[in-house]
């Protein structure tokens, strides 16, 4: 028996979005600065614990000057938690894992930043992050 219209629909939008962050990271990490605003939309807002409100004029330039510091090696890992679609939003549960490198002297550090990320479809029909917070978690000792 096929799956109602509205699962298959579901099913699709969270695929689409796993692959949009998938694809992000892949991004990211291949140091790709032209491709790391797209999965933001225009009238973003971005909470971090302790941070000012970031908006989509200041993230993806600072995404982008971190991607081009030579002194720096930033390495993202994704770890999706849920997601979940009601027509045109999406919440979607996640734990970021970066890596930052000392190209000179190789030591590195590692942080874990969990967040809430709510997707808005665009009017083109891309997801694309509308909000998102985001607080770190303790180091592992």
């Amino acid at each position: 028996m096929a799956a109602p219209a509205a699962q298959a629909d579901g099913a699709a939008d969270r695929d689409a979005i796993r692959k949009r962050l998938e694809d992000w990271t892949a991004d990211f990490n291949a140091g790709r600065a032209d491709r790391v605003c797209d999965l933001f939309a225009p009238d973003l807002r971005a909470n971090y614990r302790g941070q000012p409100e970031k908006r989509f004029g200041t993230l993806c330039p600072a995404l982008k000057d971190a991607l081009a510091d030579e002194r720096l090696a930033y390495r993202y890992e994704l770890d999706l938690h849920e997601i979940l679609v009601d027509q045109d939003m999406a919440a979607v549960r996640l734990t970021w894992h970066l890596t930052v490198t000392d190209r000179a002297s190789g030591t590195s550090e590692h942080s874990s930043d969990v967040g809430l990320d709510i997707f808005r479809r665009q009017p083109n029909g891309t997801w694309r992050i509308a909000r998102f917070i985001a607080y770190g978690e303790p180091a592992d000792d």
